[in-house]
């Protein structure tokens, strides 16, 4: 199984009052390694948009675990990894490390997405296209 990886330093924006990251960043640094994991099988985000003409890969569920904080100015890894493919919808694990130890554990659902021509300005789940997941699979 493909694992991107990522090294995120944590700056004064992320942090609350109290010095360590406010909860919301996490969630931002694992759609940017959501998208990561994309760029290591070849397709940057717009690259991906286009070639398979979708509206994107929206997020339908999150969740994460806080298992220790992170602090202003300590450098944190996220391995990212997709455990679970379906028709249009994909699982996402992150795992945010502080060294050995494990920090905060992420967890997203999200579907690949079209426009609906029955509704402008809609989305629907399409399938996931056969390139994607040989790409995946022979990464």
């Amino acid at each position: 199984m493909l694992t991107a990886t990522r090294t995120v330093r944590i700056e004064w924006g992320d942090c609350d009052p109290a010095g360590i990251v406010f909860f919301p960043r996490y969630f931002e640094f694992f759609d940017r390694c959501t998208a990561g994991i994309f760029e290591a099988v070849g397709y940057r985000k717009s690259e991906l948009l286009k070639t398979f003409d979708i509206a994107g890969i929206p997020l339908v569920e999150a969740r994460a675990n806080f298992l220790s904080p992170s602090k202003f100015g300590e450098d944190v890894v996220i391995h990212t990894t997709i455990p679970e493919w379906k028709r249009s919808s994909f699982k996402v694990h992150h795992r945010l490390m502080k060294g050995d130890e494990l920090a905060v554990e992420g967890f997203e659902t999200r579907v690949w997405a079209g426009h609906d021509p029955q509704r402008p300005g809609g989305i629907r789940a399409r399938p996931i296209p056969q390139e994607l997941f040989e790409r995946f699979r022979h990464a």
